[in-house]
């Protein structure tokens, strides 16, 4: 996709908010209310919600899936989510395939004279719109991708430096299935994933705002999270996954906690091990989506939900209806 918008090159690209940051700093409550105040729809960027039927422990909002002005979506609040709650538990998502569905998802809210509103905390699909990022266009490798998932974390980290030392710059290290992408890519094509990623065109004028909370504040506001989870049945999810024949390895239950708690599902471990352990998992997730996003001085980062509402209505001009 060349251009968002038809017509002449001349013309301004559209305007699209993007609400990011951590896991738990309160995206979803900002991204509602901004569609609500400015006639947003939403598009969601995090890698976890887009999958059917793993809603409570990915944090999804409650919502249902609908029609939206002819076009379906999740809805939230009667607010559009688009990239939601669409997946099955077993496919695979590359990075690639949400970027474009991303594009379409644009081009139709701006069609709409709306304000399209990113929100999410996966990192890479927001870099991949800011800035947007042209992706090889690789199919994933079963048999090859399989093999890695057999091999440790280090053991695949180490591969990858060697095959590709820029990899520690654009890779979260720590997240075996980037790592596995970034070999798979590289192993099939013979070339370092970081040199098949190009920058583009820019599509559209970007904004990103965040809520950056002192990080014990945000611990413990993960922490009554998950177990706000725990009471909303989120043992009783992965039970239904479970009979569902979705296995410990499909693409869904790679989400955080999932595994952690399938344990205790299974009689493993007890339900307290389980849960100090999903959330020493959750803490260092959001330490590394902290600094993933730190690095780009491009967002403007907000003490709380009105500040960021604030900020995004100053930017688009109209700042006193945040009052």
């Amino acid at each position: 996709m060349d251009q968002l918008m038809p017509g002449k090159a001349s013309k301004p690209l559209p305007r699209v908010i993007f609400v990011v940051g951590p896991t738990s700093c309160g995206k979803t409550d900002v991204g509602l209310r901004l569609a609500k105040l400015y006639n947003g729809e939403v598009i969601n960027a995090d890698s976890r919600q887009i999958y059917k039927g793993f809603d409570i422990g990915t944090g999804k909002p409650q919502g249902r899936r609908g029609v939206y002005q002819g076009h379906r979506a999740f809805l939230v609040e009667g607010v559009p989510h688009y990239l939601m709650d669409f997946l099955d538990p077993l496919q695979t998502y590359t990075v690639a395939e949400w970027h474009e569905k991303a594009l379409v998802a644009i081009k139709g809210v701006v069609s709409r004279g709306h304000l399209p509103i990113v929100v999410g905390g996966t990192g890479l699909y927001i870099k991949s719109l800011v800035d947007n990022l042209q992706f090889p266009r690789i199919e994933p490798q079963l048999a090859l991708r399989q093999a890695f998932e057999k091999k440790p974390l280090a053991e695949l980290v180490n591969v990858l430096l060697s095959l590709d030392p820029d990899a520690a710059q654009a890779v979260d290290l720590k997240n075996p299935r980037r790592v596995i992408r970034a070999l798979e890519v590289a192993t099939f094509t013979g070339k370092p994933f970081t040199k098949q990623k190009k920058l583009g065109k820019p599509l559209m004028v970007a904004f990103q705002v965040g809520v950056a909370w002192p990080r014990q504040e945000l611990y413990r506001r993960i922490d009554e999270s998950i177990d706000r989870m725990i009471e909303e049945g989120w043992p009783a999810e992965i039970r239904e996954a479970r009979a569902r024949n979705i296995p410990e390895n499909a693409p869904a239950m790679t989400s955080i906690g999932y595994r952690e708690l399938y344990k205790y599902i299974k009689g493993e471990e007890p339900l307290e091990q389980a849960l100090e352990k999903t959330k020493q998992s959750v803490h260092r997730y959001a330490k590394r989506q902290a600094t993933w996003f730190r690095r780009d001085k491009r967002i403007t980062w907000c003490k709380d939900a009105d500040e960021a509402v604030m900020a995004v209505g100053q930017w688009l001009g109209i700042g006193g209806l945040c009052a």
